[in-house]
């Protein structure tokens, strides 16, 4: 069975008004019957094309959408075949069945989990880090594997997307708008492969309601806490390496998994500036980090435990700091706050404590500029300017520790 579809006209249609066929059709006007869709019963119709092709068609709504099966030629199905598979076709759909879901599994048809795992794998290349891999699997096989994902990916429907999203929608809302998200390119994956010939995650907004917008801040210290967060940091059983990076995090302002995959090639000491290629930034975009006296204090000691390895920072086994690991240190050592918002304590002091411009601190973040027209001109990555802002943030750790001295 499959779906027809044709360039030609639409032909002439011989179903007559009033009562639906039955069994209209004749053996013998089979083979004269001319150009047209001649109606035998049950969707069921004659297809003589200009070319002179005879085949038999199924017109049958099957899930509230219209569909046009083909049952064959005329030459290889006979009339009586296909008015019981047409019969049989019909009964499956009345009872909430899907024609088409036999033959698209006899063709190999992939699950919903087989379908999730091959787009994963087609989207790897294109992400920064691995661990957006391990999210993306992890959050489809808590949520929707367990409903749909050993169901052919044609038959996953719009009341399953919505079982599935209902119960976390509000609840957990940025999970679920991520889950959502996830499902749908799933099944668009599923549509270009022409497996399905929908998307029923476009049509479940309106049921599900508009989410509540809050924001949720990473925990971070007053920024006068930071230097307290370091010395915790050093005096605790993590390894060398370990502290290093948590060191070097905070006095870049950069982000986890910059800090974590930073390699050597990427430093220049000579030079004071590390280098982040685009393929390792948020944003796609290469960021020049200027680097203060005593970050470049922290790659020498880094250097002489990295034995000539490519990364800068290595666990103890002599591979890369898991991402999750810092997180954990920072909550074994009670310190109230998550690797990134080491971020927002720089943001703060160079807010309240500092005239730095807003611009240039928001350069030295990597964040964007969201206002077109100013970004149409802010061509420069004011890096000049942010080598001060970066050596007064240096200093005022050290001079926050020697004050608690």
């Amino acid at each position: 069975m499959d779906i027809v579809t044709s360039d030609a006209p639409t032909p002439r249609r011989t179903k007559s008004k009033g009562r639906h066929p039955h069994n209209a059709l004749a053996a013998a006007f089979i083979r004269s019957a001319p150009v047209g869709r001649h109606a035998d019963g049950n969707g069921l119709y004659l297809y003589v094309q200009r070319t002179g092709t005879r085949s038999w068609i199924q017109r049958l709504v099957i899930r509230g959408r219209k569909h046009e099966l083909g049952l064959g030629s005329v030459h290889l199905v006979s009339l009586a075949e296909a008015r019981e598979q047409a019969r049989a076709n019909r009964k499956l759909a009345r009872a909430g069945g899907d024609p088409l879901a036999d033959k698209r599994r006899a063709q190999g048809t992939p699950t919903f989990a087989e379908a999730a795992a091959t787009v994963v794998d087609q989207k790897r290349a294109g992400w920064r880090s691995p661990r957006q891999a391990v999210d993306w699997l992890h959050s489809l096989e808590r949520y929707a594997f367990p409903r749909i994902g050993s169901r052919p990916v044609s038959e996953v429907t719009t009341a399953d997307v919505l079982a599935i999203l209902t119960p976390i929608w509000h609840a957990q809302a940025p999970t679920a708008k991520a889950l959502r998200q996830r499902i749908a390119a799933v099944l668009e994956w599923s549509i270009a492969m022409e497996y399905r010939t929908d998307n029923p995650c476009g049509r479940i907004g309106p049921v599900l309601g508009p989410q509540r917008n809050t924001v949720q801040h990473r925990r971070a210290l007053p920024h006068r806490e930071v230097t307290a967060a370091i010395a915790a940091v050093r005096a605790s059983k993590a390894t060398q390496a370990v502290k290093l990076a948590f060191e070097f995090l905070v006095l870049t302002a950069a982000r986890s998994g910059e800090v974590r995959l930073a390699t050597w090639d990427e430093m220049d000491a000579a030079g004071r500036v590390w280098t982040i290629p685009a393929t390792r930034m948020k944003m796609n975009r290469e960021h020049r980090v200027p680097l203060s006296g005593r970050a470049l204090e922290v790659l020498d000691a880094a250097r002489s435990l990295a034995d000539g390895h490519r990364l800068v920072f290595l666990n103890r086994l002599g591979n890369r700091i898991k991402d999750t690991f810092l997180s954990e240190l920072l909550r074994n050592l009670d310190i109230a706050a998550v690797p990134h918002g080491f971020r927002s304590s720089f943001r703060d002091w160079a807010a309240e404590e500092t005239d730095h411009p807003r611009e240039v601190v928001e350069a030295a973040l990597a964040h964007v500029v969201r206002n077109p027209v100013e970004a149409a001109y802010a061509r420069s990555d004011l890096f000049e300017r942010r080598r001060l802002l970066m050596d007064d943030w240096a200093a005022y750790i050290a001079d926050t520790r020697a004050a608690r001295v």
